[in-house]
């Protein structure tokens, strides 16, 4: 074959190529981003490096950590990036039981510490792997103060806790410190169980910019060098502290509610900066849309915003300041879904904090669940109906709270976004919004666990709900398989159920039965199955022809037609 040739089937199978794409993009806008977004995470194997065996997060955080109360990290971090050296010092405050003859903190023992005060004073003190164990002095007062000078090169261990690399000939500096990380590149106690207040001072040379959560409340110039002041008005656990620092440009937006101005402000690189402005530019009316359910955005002191980082498998919701990674600013609107799910978690996950990683579902589930909301909203109920039926078959044999698999599974967004879907049907719309709003009213700024969605769940709606989170939260694994048959006469639906699932064999839920009539119109009944086989008579007056279960997608469920 001639080149020329070569060069006329390729053009032709170019030409193919793209115009399949421009009719999927254009005929069906929400579902291209699940697919585009699905197939990058697919591809791209990365959750895998942070997946963390369950006896490791045991030991992580000891006895001791667990009845530390810090109330706030004062951090000054200076970026030496050309060397792979960072040099640092942290001071925390906060309680400790005055029984306690030590403080154990969490901090990587590849960092070298060149001073440690504990209370002013010079005590012993020995560390190792990833803990430090501080000796207490004379004082047997329950209050501390511990100030740390160290310097080193952190581990980017997981998703990449701290990474130093060059693009375009200069230093980008980042972190994602999710879930246990922290303390590769500050001391800490890193326990979601213990938010504190922060102070972060960062140096780096005056042509970066450099940026972490809440308010900007300082900079100056030291020499070559610029220092960055970050201050948090509202509590934060550690796995939200964030660093980046890069050679940014930046976007101003802003958010108007009853007077009140939320600043909107994103980070990118030049390259990026066209294609941010189309993609981040409904970021107020996300906003608008969630606190009409939710309540009102948590951090307004501080402020919200985007920065590109160079982690390529999506996107980290750090508190205030979402990384995102550069190939999901597209210019397109490709990820919309991802914006959306990270600027969710700021109410699900930031706001309210799980006391521990068994309650992840309560981050992920709450925050893809958004994404639901916000394309019904958008789009209809079909989008939702499309939107669950996306998350419908990521389920392994695990169960939802303390999974048995990586904690970052889809089960933990997918089936927990089915939770809160199921939950909705159960209690109705208004209760079900009626809980998510005084939910994150009453444990705002605080930790949470399931048992505390499950009282102000049964509080609101009056309904006991233990059985259902007994068999979708704490017992029952992927969901429910149902084999039914039926028989129709002119007076009567005959319905015979029988739930074959082996993982957890007898769930109780209710489910709509759609006849369909020799006259084309329809009605819905709602039955309640309480037990592993079960059959109905359903009365009609008119002539059926068909029957439909669960119409309207409201369980989580595989059917199987035995006719």
């Amino acid at each position: 074959m001639t080149k020329q040739s070569k060069l006329i089937l390729f053009s032709i199978f170019l030409v193919i190529i793209l115009s399949w794409v421009v009719i999927f993009y254009f005929a069906n806008p929400i579902e291209k981003i699940k697919y585009l977004e699905e197939k990058v995470s697919e591809n791209s194997g990365t959750l895998s490096l942070a997946e963390i065996d369950k006896e490791y997060l045991d030991e992580y955080i000891s006895k001791e950590q667990k009845l530390l109360d810090v109330f706030h990290y004062d951090i000054n971090i200076e970026l030496i990036p050309e060397k792979k050296l960072i040099k640092g010092k942290t001071i925390i405050t906060g309680i400790m039981p005055t029984s306690s003859d030590k403080l154990v903190l969490n901090f990587y023992d590849n960092m070298n510490i060149s001073s440690l005060l504990f209370n002013g004073i010079k005590v012993n003190y020995k560390q190792s792997d990833t803990k430090i164990q501080i000796e207490r002095n004379r004082s047997r007062r329950d209050s501390f103060s511990v100030e740390i000078n160290y310097s080193g090169t952190p581990e980017s261990l997981g998703f990449g806790s701290f990474v130093m690399k060059r693009v375009n000939g200069k230093f980008f500096v980042y972190t994602l410190n999710e879930p246990v990380y922290a303390s590769t590149w500050f001391p800490c106690n890193d326990n979601p169980a213990d938010k504190a207040l922060l102070d972060i001072k960062i140096i780096n040379d005056s042509s970066m910019t450099s940026v972490s959560n809440g308010r900007l409340v300082g900079s100056k110039i030291i020499g070559n060098k610029k220092e960055y002041h970050w201050k948090t008005f509202y509590p934060i656990a550690t796995y939200l502290i964030a660093l980046y620092s890069a050679d940014y440009s930046e976007i101003k937006d802003k958010y108007i509610s009853n007077k009140d101005t939320l600043q909107i402000t994103h980070y990118v690189l030049h390259e990026k900066l066209e294609d941010a402005k189309k993609d981040f530019s409904e970021h107020p009316k996300w906003i608008k849309f969630f606190e009409s359910k939710f309540g009102k955005y948590p951090f307004q002191k501080e402020k919200y915003g985007v920065a590109e980082f160079l982690w390529q498998a999506g996107a980290m919701e750090h508190q205030t300041i979402t990384g995102v990674g550069s190939n999901y600013i597209s210019g397109h609107r490709f990820f919309s879904d991802l914006l959306i799910h990270e600027l969710a978690h700021q109410w699900w996950g930031n706001a309210l904090t799980p006391k521990s990683w068994k309650d992840i579902w309560l981050n992920e589930g709450f925050a893809t669940y958004s994404e639901a909301l916000y394309w019904e909203y958008n789009s209809g109920y079909d989008a939702l109906v499309s939107t669950m039926a996306s998350k419908q078959n990521s389920y392994k044999s695990s169960t939802l709270y303390d999974p048995e698999i990586e904690l970052f599974s889809r089960l933990v967004y997918d089936k927990g976004a089915w939770v809160l879907h199921m939950l909705r049907y159960e209690v109705g719309d208004d209760n079900f919004f009626k809980i998510l709003r005084t939910y994150y009213e009453n444990f705002k700024y605080k930790n949470v666990e399931t048992k505390d969605l499950i009282a102000m769940a049964e509080k609101i709606s009056g309904k006991n709900l233990k059985k259902f989170f007994e068999q979708w939260v704490f017992k029952g694994k992927g969901k429910i398989e149902l084999d039914y048959s039926y028989s129709l006469s002119d007076s009567n639906v005959k319905l015979n159920l029988k739930q074959v699932q082996k993982e957890y064999p007898e769930y109780k839920f209710d489910i709509d039965v759609e006849i369909l009539f020799s006259d084309k119109t329809k009605i819905k009944e709602r039955i309640s199955i309480d037990k592993k086989d079960y059959q109905i008579n359903i009365p009609v007056t008119k002539k059926p022809v068909d029957i439909t279960l669960d119409p309207d997608f409201w369980l989580l469920a595989e059917y199987n037609n035995q006719n």
